[in-house]
């Protein structure tokens, strides 16, 4: 079951605020953040937030959550952040992650309304 922490909408195409999402993921160091083509259509891309641990072929990924950028014409952007954290051994831990993850997200892309 997932949790909606962040509804907002932001300037650019699905596509494009996808690739700062990815950036600001990498920056990061410990989280990936892609798009996942099979999730994803014509007008929504679906982005799978993970934590990764460890390095090389050894890496260990566990699913954060959701982020859902769905075009709303006139190059603006929807973005959906949506937690999926449940039996997760280190939920706390992960979900403190997550929620700064997001609200960095929210910070750096909602236009003010």
């Amino acid at each position: 079951m997932s949790e909606k922490l962040f509804e907002f909408l932001t300037p650019g195409t699905p596509r494009a605020v996808s690739g700062s999402i990815e950036q600001f993921a990498i920056g990061l160091g410990s989280l990936t953040a892609i798009v996942v083509p099979w999730e994803s259509d014509r007008t929504t891309l679906c982005m799978a937030v993970a934590s990764t641990q460890g390095e090389g072929w050894a890496l260990e990924h566990t699913n954060l959550g959701t982020v859902r950028l769905t075009d709303m014409g006139n190059d603006t952007t929807r973005v959906e952040i949506l937690a999926d954290l449940e039996g997760h051994a280190e939920h706390q831990r992960l979900a403190k992650l997550f929620a700064r993850f997001s609200s960095e997200i929210q910070s750096r892309l909602q236009v003010a309304q």
